[in-house]
């Protein structure tokens, strides 16, 4: 059955020896520790790095099975690289996640991971939490559908022999273990972002959706769910259109996370929650469609951020506001060419019911900046094929009425390696939409596809300082990374938990 790990910190003097993980610097330089066990053994680790001609480049790994003169049933070697390789938290990330991936064919109880630099110096803290964020974001899996092999889900004896307790041996071991605390969070919140991405459409509709942002309450979080009832009456008409061929019903879920000062205005998030997309009546080819599952990107991260933001006590003041809705073409469903008026009192051309994400954040936008004042909105959602054309699966499309906002955004994306690249808004664009039987048509075509639906949703901002981040290109099927495995990435919960700590925490 699939291992679980646990990741503690503790001095380096005595390792365990079930299974060692030791750090080789360029060309294969050991520290005094591995060094001192390379020894030992006689020089075991020396020579079986000659025998595979092995470097120590960033995040090779050489595996030695039963190394002679050791107490060690294996001993795994990994790539430093050079020091140009580890300038950054996301580089020790890397290494953390690339040593996470070649233990998953170790056996054993305890591994053992020493860390030190090659020179013998002290690792930094703040490395080695990165570290060990790598390994946590690595182990992720999402295999619950699965049947189990073994025949029998409920023998405990095979459940307790998948538990496997990962040892990080360094000098300042519990200066370590207090910059991870935090690290752990995020990650956790991450992991529930990939869960619900992941989750297949038939097990998370919107019920099911709004029943895991309530379970946030046990960390603090105050959650609150807006019914069709409540919504009818607050004329969200374009959000509720959306969802009317489906037999789930809609759902607005507000989550508060109150950490920072009384009287401060909070940072809003709002997420794109399509549980699953047809298209509608303008309905999808089939093939590809059940990608769609994963619709609801831009909810999971705000859920995920939320997690994130709760368990390590950000000092911050953030409501989350995710639109639940499923898009189904039904003899109810909202049809080409119809007119819906949302809450802003805008009227909406519905030109194709495929462009029904825009529809969803119009309302929440505009629900979220009345009720709460903040001091700005950012929202994502997985909104156009458009922004993967653009950009590909490498950066997420951002769009913002301020400068400042946008920039910090771009930092935050840099720091996390959750890229982000700014594309235009402008009101050129802007005529693009303009209706002709209503105020707004809610797609202008395949021309600049990306930018007309920012467009359309910048007409739901006002002034208030605003950005929109188009996550479909990398919310789920992106390039496959040291960290990630799975097709589901949670990619914005850590590029806007820095965001929050940059902001108001630094």
């Amino acid at each position: 059955m699939p291992k679980t790990y646990t990741i503690s910190f503790a001095k380096p003097d005595k390792p365990g020896r079930e299974a060692l993980v030791v750090l080789a610097g360029n060309e294969g330089t050991l520290g005094p520790l591995a060094g001192a066990i390379d020894k030992t053994a006689d020089g075991v680790l020396t020579k079986a790095m000659q025998t595979a001609d092995y470097s120590g480049a960033a995040r090779k790994i050489l595996d030695i099975i039963n190394p002679a003169g050791t107490d060690a049933e294996r001993i795994l070697i990994a790539g430093m690289g050079s020091e140009s390789t580890l300038e950054k938290a996301t580089d020790w990330e890397a290494l953390g996640g690339a040593v996470m991936g070649a233990l998953s064919s170790v056996n054993g109880k305890v591994i053992s991971v020493l860390l030190e630099n090659p020179d013998g110096s002290v690792l930094d803290p703040e490395s080695a939490a990165a570290f060990a964020q790598g390994m946590k974001l690595r182990q992720y899996i999402f295999d619950r559908h699965k049947s189990d092999k073994d025949g029998d889900k409920n023998n405990k004896e095979k459940k307790e022999t998948g538990a496997v307790k990962i040892q990080i041996c360094l000098e300042g071991h519990l200066a370590a273990k207090k910059a991870f605390t935090p690290l752990l969070a995020i990650a956790e919140g991450v992991h529930l972002a990939r869960d619900l991405v992941n989750e297949p459409a038939n097990i998370l509709g919107t019920i099911e959706f709004a029943s895991e942002a309530k379970k946030l309450e046990s960390l603090g979080v105050k959650v609150d769910i807006l019914e069709e009832k409540d919504m009818q009456k607050l004329g969200m008409r374009a959000l509720l259109g959306v969802s009317q061929g489906s037999v789930r019903p809609a759902k607005l879920v507000i989550m508060h996370w109150k950490g920072g000062k009384a009287k401060e205005a909070p940072a809003a998030f709002v997420g794109k929650g399509v549980v699953f997309d047809t298209g509608g009546i303008s309905i999808k080819p089939a093939g590809g469609m059940e990608d769609m599952k994963g619709d609801m990107g831009g909810a999971a991260a705000v859920t995920g951020l939320m997690k994130a933001l709760a368990g390590r006590k950000a000092k911050a003041n953030v409501i989350g506001v995710i639109g639940l809705v499923e898009n189904m073409p039904d003899a109810d469903a909202q049809r080409p060419g119809d007119v819906v008026t949302s809450m802003s009192g805008q009227t909406i051309e519905v030109l194709n019911t495929d462009a029904e994400g825009r529809l969803v954040l119009a309302d929440a936008l505009w629900y979220t900046q009345q009720k709460f004042k903040p001091a700005f909105m950012i929202d994502l959602a997985t909104l156009t094929g458009a922004v993967i054309i653009a950009l590909g699966h490498h950066y997420a499309g951002l769009y913002s009425n301020d400068d400042e906002l946008a920039a910090d955004l771009g930092q935050a994306g840099t720091e996390t390696a959750e890229r982000v690249w700014r594309l235009p808004l402008d009101p050129d664009y802007d005529k693009i939409i303009d209706g002709s039987v209503g105020d707004v048509k809610n797609t202008g075509g395949r021309a600049a596809g990306s930018i007309t639906a920012a467009q359309f949703l910048q007409r739901f901002v006002n002034e208030l300082p605003w950005a929109h981040l188009d996550i479909a290109g990398t919310a789920f099927g992106s390039p496959k990374t040291e960290i990630n495995k799975s097709w589901a990435s949670g990619f914005g919960v850590r590029l806007l938990d820095r965001f929050v700590k940059n902001r108001y925490e630094s």
